[in-house]
């Protein structure tokens, strides 16, 4: 694998600069990263252990596979931009390395040890991003022939693994509400607008 350089390392002249990502760098993408990351084991944690085996529906997921998911979840874009660094998604194996993750994720596992992946997986990701630097960011990666768009830049495929984690996380807030749990968000909200209504009064 060729090293990633950090984001730190030399100093880039203006004209190697120019057009780059600059408004929302490494560092953001791994902060905000650990955000939303905080907020699952958050959820994670507040559900209890014995309802890790809930599905909201037949055929999906359970609270568990859910998060293990979530977990794995980052390891796509690992393979592409950090073990591969690949420059086109041609010829990539899709199919094998899906079955893979499924497969992972499947596997029984307790509440603490989800939680452990969640927070060392995590901080894998948010460490990764973090070294990226803008010129990385910027490249284009060629997809399989027929996608549309043809190409896309790694900020945006990297970008992708958070967007992916806040889709879930809306799944797993409704799956608290189901098993009879106040998302720990909505709760710090209702708090919020009692103290401003409060200091109104």
């Amino acid at each position: 694998m060729q090293p990633v350089p950090n984001l730190g390392e030399g100093k880039s002249s203006l004209a190697e600069r120019r057009g780059h990502m600059n408004y929302y760098s490494a560092k953001e993408l791994a902060e905000s990263f650990r955000t939303v990351r905080k907020n699952t084991l958050l959820i994670a944690q507040e559900i209890p252990e014995e309802k890790y085996g809930f599905r909201p529906a037949p055929d999906t997921r359970s609270v568990g596979e859910l998060l293990a998911h979530l977990a794995l979840s980052h390891k796509f874009q690992y393979q592409i931009q950090a073990t591969e660094r690949r420059t086109t998604l041609a010829g990539f194996d899709f199919p094998s390395l899906l079955k893979r993750f499924v497969a992972e994720e499947k596997e029984p596992r307790t509440k603490d040890q989800i939680l452990e992946m969640l927070r060392t997986s995590g901080e894998t990701w948010a460490g990764f991003l973090q070294g990226l630097r803008e010129d990385f960011l910027a490249e284009q990666v060629q997809m399989p022939a027929g996608m549309t768009p043809a190409a896309k830049s790694r900020f945006e495929m990297v970008l992708s693994v958070k967007e992916h984690e806040m889709h879930h996380r809306g799944q797993l807030m409704l799956m608290e509400r189901l098993i009879g749990i106040v998302p720990h968000m909505t709760r710090e909200m209702q708090s919020r607008l009692a103290a401003a209504s409060a200091a109104k009064g």
